[in-house]
């Protein structure tokens, strides 16, 4: 059940990024009981607060208790499109359904700017948090897809790849090179889920505000002289030791000619010669690629799930889940 009312004694108020500390509070207490290890850093939570586009008296909420603790917290971050992922952390229930109230009327309003009936709405459940599952299954969510977070294990130093025929990378220093990596990315990406393609001014600046990304890890693959493929690295698990692939990409065409693991392997490369002891990446286990398999096949091992939850809501006015 959704509530439009704080047990006495709480107050809310907009989350912006000089809350991050208290709300890395939250999230970190949160991961460590659902997956045993606080799973953020503030660089996360400053990311998300302050992604373009945000506007915390509309998209983020801080619930504190009447000593100033934080309790609470929820975001609503519209995607292209008139989609909405949304977030809600809270160890009290009467906290969660709160936050999922103010969270669920935003979506709403962005469907309603959006010019649309309904609008979709994404939640993502660690595997293990029961509680949470329940939480969304009775506001109407459903599975949608699975989300698995894979690692390999880095001991030293790891060679190069093999050389593919006709296959150049190009780190995207310059911006002629960062339009063909956007190109490459709304390609590649294209009927995959929860994606919307971006303007290349919308991918940019996303890419450019993240305080974990440097465009030195963009990389940009031809074949053949043709852009075919994408490679993104980012220092979001540098914390805990590993490198990161955020997208890896290739446009159908390249498909099955070595494109997707050489990238792959060039990363596992750069990151032990970084001196990090792994690599992680995630990747939906509906993916339509081969993707899934490919990272198997490299010695990637899954270390964490995290299922997506959806729910179709109606945007009339007043009407709630």
């Amino acid at each position: 059940m959704v509530t439009d009312t704080l047990p006495a004694g709480l107050v809310s108020r907009p989350a912006t990024i000089d809350d991050a500390e208290a709300v890395l509070s939250l999230v970190r207490a949160y991961t460590t009981a659902v997956a045993g290890y606080a799973d953020c850093t503030l660089a996360d939570v400053r990311d998300e607060l302050g992604r373009p586009g945000c506007r915390p008296e509309r998209d983020a909420w801080l619930v504190s208790d009447a000593a100033g603790g934080p309790v609470g917290y929820g975001t609503a971050d519209a995607r292209d499109g008139g989609e909405v992922d949304v977030d809600v952390v809270s160890a009290d229930p009467a906290v969660v359904d709160w936050l999922f109230a103010r969270v669920l009327d935003r979506a709403r309003e962005v469907g309603r700017e959006a010019g649309r009936a309904e609008v979709r709405v994404d939640q993502g459940v660690h595997r293990d948090d029961e509680a949470l599952r329940a939480t969304v299954a009775a506001l109407g969510f459903a599975p949608a897809t699975t989300f698995r977070r894979m690692r390999v294990d880095h001991a030293g130093d790891v060679p190069p790849p093999a050389p593919v025929a006709g296959l150049v990378l190009r780190q995207a220093l310059d911006e002629d090179v960062r339009r063909a990596v956007h190109a490459v990315w709304n390609a590649s990406f294209a009927g995959q889920f929860g994606f919307t393609p971006k303007t290349y001014e919308a991918w940019h600046e996303k890419l450019e505000g993240k305080s974990t990304s440097d465009w030195a890890e963009v990389w940009l693959a031809e074949l053949d002289g043709a852009p075919a493929g994408f490679l993104e690295c980012t220092d979001q698990f540098r914390d805990e030791g590993s490198g990161y692939v955020g997208h890896l990409g290739v446009v159908p065409a390249a498909r099955g000619r070595g494109v997707a693991g050489h990238l792959l392997r060039h990363a596992f490369h750069r990151h032990a010669a970084a001196g990090l002891g792994g690599t992680l990446l995630h990747v939906d286990s509906n993916n339509p690629t081969p993707a899934p398999g490919l990272y198997e096949s490299a010695g990637m091992r899954p270390v964490l799930v995290i299922d997506v939850w959806r729910a179709t809501l109606p945007t009339a006015q007043g009407v709630r889940a």
